[in-house]
C-alpha cells in the first residue's frame, strides 16, 4: 500500500510513497512474519525487539508497522494487538506517518548519552496518552554509549505494562550482550534480486511507466538487497530515461559495463590473452564504466560460473542474461574449480588495489594482466605434484576463442618465472626444440651445468658455477640467491633456458635467504684448505724453507695423479 501524498500535485519519491504499510506488504521477511504472526496469536508478545540488518532492508518501517500492530484498533473500540492490518485503525495512520504521541522515535546516531536515555526513561512511567502502548523506536541502537546501555539494563528488565521498546540497528554486533539478551532479535534478510526486480516491476506498472526487464535486473543487483537503495535508483533511472526504463541508460548512469562484454573479457583473461584484455576494459573504461566496478563485475561473473559448476540450478536465477546463462553454462563445464578460486583470489585482490590507486585503469590494466598471464598456470598442489612426479607442469587448457582458433598460451613459463624473480615478463618463452622434445629431468645444479655445457652456453655455465647461492634444487624448480656480481635478470635467463632445453615448464626463484655457496667458492675452499693442509706437513715446511719464496701451486691426491709425470718403477718382488 503506497502512502498518500501530503498535498494536491506533490510530488513523493517512490522509496517513501511505496513504503509497506502492513507486515503483508514486507517482501522478503517471511520468517519474520511468521514469528510475528504466532506471537501475536498465542498472546506471547514480546516486551523489547531488535531489528538487524543491512541498510534499507526495512528496519525502520517493521518498527513501525509492529507499532502500529501492538496499538491496533478500530473507531468503535473494538479490536487488540494483530497481525492481521488489512484495515486502518484509528492509531495508523499517524503512526506510520511518525507523528503520534505515544509511539516516539530517536536516532541514537544523534542522541548517543546518557541524559537521552534518561529523557526517554522519565517518560516510561507515564500512561500512553490515547493508544494502548506506548512504544519506543530508537534506530541505530549501537551508538549509544555504554553508560546510555546501562541506564537501559533494568527499565529493558522489567518495563511497565503499558511500555514497548523496539530497536534497529546495521551494527547488532556493537550492542552489549547485556542489551541483547532482553530482546527479542529479527534479523532481516538482504532481498533476493528475483524478487526484488519483481517488486520493481509491480511498482513500474503502477506508475504507468515501461521498462526493460534487464534494466530492473541491474537495478536490483546495484541495490544488493536494499528495497530502499532499488527504489532510489529506480526513481533516478526514471528521471534519467523518461517513460521508458532501458538496460543500456540504467548501465551508463550507473556506470556499469556491459554485461556481454564482461563476459568477453572473462574469456579473454582465461585464453591468457592480455592484449585483448586490455582493448576490451580500455572500451568499457572509455564507455564510462569505472575500473573498480568492471573489475567487480567480472568478479562477479567468475562467481556465477563457479556456482553453476557447483550446482547447474544457478542457471535458473532470473537476474542472469541470456548471454550469462548460455556462455556462464560452456565456461562451468570447461574451467576447473581450482582456476576459477585463483581468479577470484587474484580479481578480490586487485579491487582493492584499483580502489587504493592514484591511477585507477592503469592499476586494473596490470591487474588484467596478472590474471591472464595466470590463467594457464598449474595450482600450488599441482606443481608440486609434477615437480615430485617428474611430470612436465601442466595445467587444464583454457576454454577455446570465440572464433574456434586453439588458446593462447604464450607467456605462461614467462609468467611463471618473472612474477618470481621481479623481472620484467618477456615477450615469449623458448619452447623446446624437436630434439628436445623427450623431458630431461635434472637432479642437481650440476646437472644443470652439464646441461648448459652441453648446449655450448658458456656464459649460463659460468653463472651457474660463480652466481648462484643454491637454496633448493628439485626437477622443474629452482631458488637461488645471486651473489654479488650476478648479471640481471639471471633467473629469468636460467628459467628461459632449462625450460627451452628440457621440454619442460622451470620455476626460478629469487630467495631472501643467503643460500649455500657457489660452487666456485666451495671449489676455491676446497683448494686453500688442500693447501694449508699441505703446507702445515713438517716435510714440505722444510722443503719451504730451504728455498725461500717457494709456493705451493696446486695439490694432487693419489686418486687423481699427474697423468704427464713418469709412473714409479714397480716394487721389486721378494726373494725366499
Amino acid at each position: 500500500m503506497a502512502e498518500h501524498d501530503s498535498g494536491p500535485g506533490a510530488y513523493r519519491v517512490l522509496a517513501r510513497k511505496y513504503r509497506p504499510w502492513n507486515f503483508a506488504d514486507l517482501i522478503g521477511q517471511d520468517a519474520m512474519v511468521k514469528t510475528l504472526t504466532n506471537a501475536f496469536t498465542t498472546g506471547r508478545v514480546a516486551q523489547a525487539w531488535m531489528l538487524t540488518g543491512v541498510r534499507g532492508v526495512g528496519k525502520t518501517t517493521t518498527a513501525r508497522i509492529l507499532a502500529r500492530a501492538l496499538n491496533f484498533e478500530r473507531a468503535d473500540g473494538s479490536g487488540g494487538p494483530t497481525v492481521d492490518l488489512t484495515e486502518t485503525g484509528v492509531h495508523c495512520q499517524a503512526i506510520m506517518e511518525s507523528r503520534h504521541v505515544d509511539v516516539l522515535e530517536m536516532d541514537a546516531a544523534s542522541h548517543t548519552g546518557i541524559d537521552d536515555v534518561r529523557e526517554i526513561l522519565d517518560g516510561v512511567r507515564y500512561a500512553p496518552a490515547s493508544a494502548r502502548y506506548k512504544v519506543y523506536i530508537i534506530d541505530e541502537v549501537h551508538m549509544l554509549s555504554d553508560k546510555a546501555f546501562n541506564a537501559f539494563l533494568k527499565t529493558l528488565e522489567e518495563p511497565p505494562p503499558h511500555v514497548k521498546f523496539i530497536f534497529a540497528t546495521t551494527e547488532v554486533r556493537k550492542v552489549p550482550v547485556t542489551v541483547l539478551s532482553r530482546c527479542q532479535r529479527f534479523s532481516l534478510r538482504r532481498v533476493d534480486s528475483a524478487l526484488l526486480a519483481d517488486h520493481l516491476k509491480n511498482i513500474i506498472a503502477k506508475e504507468g511507466l515501461t521498462a526493460d526487464d534487464e534494466a530492473l535486473a541491474l537495478i536490483a543487483r546495484a541495490a544488493e538487497g536494499s528495497v530502499r537503495d532499488s527504489l532510489s535508483i529506480l526513481d533516478q533511472a526514471i528521471a534519467h530515461g523518461g517513460s521508458k526504463v532501458e538496460a543500456g541508460a540504467v548501465s551508463q548512469m550507473l556506470g556499469l559495463s556491459d554485461r556481454g562484454r564482461i563476459v568477453d573479457l572473462f574469456e579473454a583473461v582465461m585464453n591468457g590473452e592480455a592484449k585483448s584484455s586490455l582493448d576490451i576494459f580500455r572500451e568499457l573504461y572509455d564507455g564510462g564504466a569505472d575500473a573498480a566496478v568492471v573489475l567487480a563485475d567480472l568478479g562477479e561473473f567468475v562467481h556465477f560460473v563457479t556456482r553453476v559448476k557447483l550446482s547447474p540450478a544457478a542457471l535458473d536465477d532470473p537476474s542472469i542474461t541470456e548471454v550469462e546463462r548460455l556462455r556462464g553454462k560452456d565456461f562451468a563445464a570447461r574451467l576447473s574449480q581450482k582456476i576459477l578460486a585463483r581468479a577470484w583470489q587474484v580479481l578480490t585482490k586487485g579491487i582493492t588495489e584499483v580502489q587504493a590507486s592514484p591511477k585507477p585503469a592503469q592499476a586494473a590494466d596490470m591487474v588484467l594482466v596478472r590474471l591472464a598471464y595466470a590463467a594457464d598456470l598449474p595450482t600450488p598442489d599441482e606443481a608440486l605434484r609434477a615437480l615430485k612426479d617428474g611430470a612436465p607442469l601442466q595445467s587444464p587448457p583454457p576454454p577455446p576463442p570465440r572464433g574456434g582458433g586453439a588458446p593462447s598460451s604464450q607467456g605462461s613459463a614467462a609468467f611463471a618465472v618473472a612474477t618470481r624473480t621481479n623481472d620484467p615478463v618477456p615477450s615469449a618463452a623458448p619452447r623446446a626444440s624437436a630434439e628436445t622434445q623427450s623431458i630431461i629431468r635434472l637432479e642437481t645444479l650440476q646437472d644443470a651445468i652439464a646441461l648448459a655445457e652441453k648446449n655450448r652456453d658458456i656464459t649460463l655455465k659460468i653463472a651457474l658455477e660463480r652466481d648462484v647461492r643454491l637454496v633448493s634444487f628439485e626437477d622443474g624448480r629452482m631458488e637461488f640467491a645471486p651473489s654479488a656480481g650476478a648479471p640481471a635478470g639471471l633467473a629469468a635467463d636460467i628459467g628461459r633456458k632449462l625450460t627451452a632445453w628440457t621440454g619442460k615448464r622451470w620455476v626460478v626463484a629469487i630467495s631472501s635467504q643467503e643460500g649455500d655457496p657457489t660452487l666456485r667458492e666451495r671449489a676455491d675452499e676446497e683448494r686453500d684448505s688442500k693447501r694449508r693442509g699441505v703446507a702445515a706437513h713438517p716435510d714440505v715446511q722444510k722443503v719451504l724453507e730451504r728455498f725461500p719464496g717457494a709456493e705451493i701451486i696446486n695439490v694432487r691426491t693419489a686418486e687423481t695423479p699427474d697423468t704427464s709425470a713418469t709412473e714409479p718403477p714397480p716394487e721389486p718382488e721378494d726373494e725366499d
